[in-house]
């Protein structure tokens, strides 16, 4: 088959599976998405909530894994750090362009283009009762899950903005639009270039890969997972996705990863 052929097969959203994942093996290299996969979605992102027995089952499977499992996020690191406290994981954030691997952190900067944009986006969420501006420091998310009338004018201000900011890209998620460094041209910084680097240093290298998520902003680390034959889980229903696998939602996550009873 001709690579072209080959990536195709590999990566074509498929419509939602349904079969669900196996249980976690020795020699998987974990990869996790939080926002509506690990945790619950929430009508605003500081009101999410961390469940009991969490945190402490994350951490023995990353003892279990032999330290190859990693939260992979739209959040910040330090935001993940605060939610899962006092536990600190491997992770990537703002879609990758924030790492951390073996305590080993990527470097964070302050990104002063971005000001304008902040101030002239709380302007116009000031218009929409119910939108939420969510700063991620070098990253900027518009959120309407809680004004769905708001969303064609969001977008609009993101597209526009995006104008006004070299090396920028955007995100579309669930109610959510974001403006973030992703790259340019034809490297773009996403999930799956964040697993596929963890994948090839230890302690994840040799491992079998294995990414759950809920997102578009997922679906770059299925192709990546199943492009190396791993384990890709797609949690809800969304339509089309290039996952195999299919968890109903958090709790059936949180329950195949021990926490709960009630895995599908």
């Amino acid at each position: 088959m001709h690579n072209q052929d080959q990536k195709d097969a590999v990566s074509s959203p498929i419509a939602a599976p349904q079969d669900a994942p196996p249980p976690p093996a020795d020699d998987w290299a974990l990869f996790l998405d939080v926002d509506g996969c690990l945790l619950d979605l929430a009508g605003t992102p500081d009101a999410v909530v961390v469940p009991d027995g969490l945190r402490e089952q994350l951490e023995a499977l990353q003892l279990r894994l032999g330290g190859a499992l990693a939260l992979v996020s739209g959040r910040t690191i330090a935001t993940l750090d605060s939610l899962f406290a006092p536990s600190r994981f491997n992770a990537v954030g703002l879609h990758g362009v924030e790492q951390r691997r073996g305590g080993v952190e990527s470097p964070t900067e302050h990104a002063p283009e971005l000001d304008d944009v902040r101030k002239a986006a709380t302007r116009l969420a000031a218009v929409y009762d119910g939108t939420v501006v969510e700063d991620k420091g070098r990253a900027l998310a518009l959120h309407w899950r809680r004004a769905p009338d708001a969303e064609p004018a969001l977008l609009a201000f993101a597209a526009h903005s995006l104008e006004q900011l070299p090396g920028y890209r955007l995100q579309h998620g669930k109610q959510v639009v974001e403006l973030y460094p992703g790259g340019s041209g034809d490297h773009p910084i996403d999930k799956g270039g964040a697993i596929a680097g963890l994948l090839d240093s230890p302690p994840f290298r040799g491992r079998l890969p294995v990414f759950a998520g809920d997102d578009l902003t997922d679906e770059s680390g299925f192709e990546v997972v199943n492009a190396r034959d791993g384990v890709s889980v797609l949690v809800g229903d969304r339509a089309p996705s290039a996952a195999r696998h299919r968890l109903r939602d958090p709790a059936a996550v949180r329950g195949w990863l021990g926490v709960a009873h009630g895995a599908e």
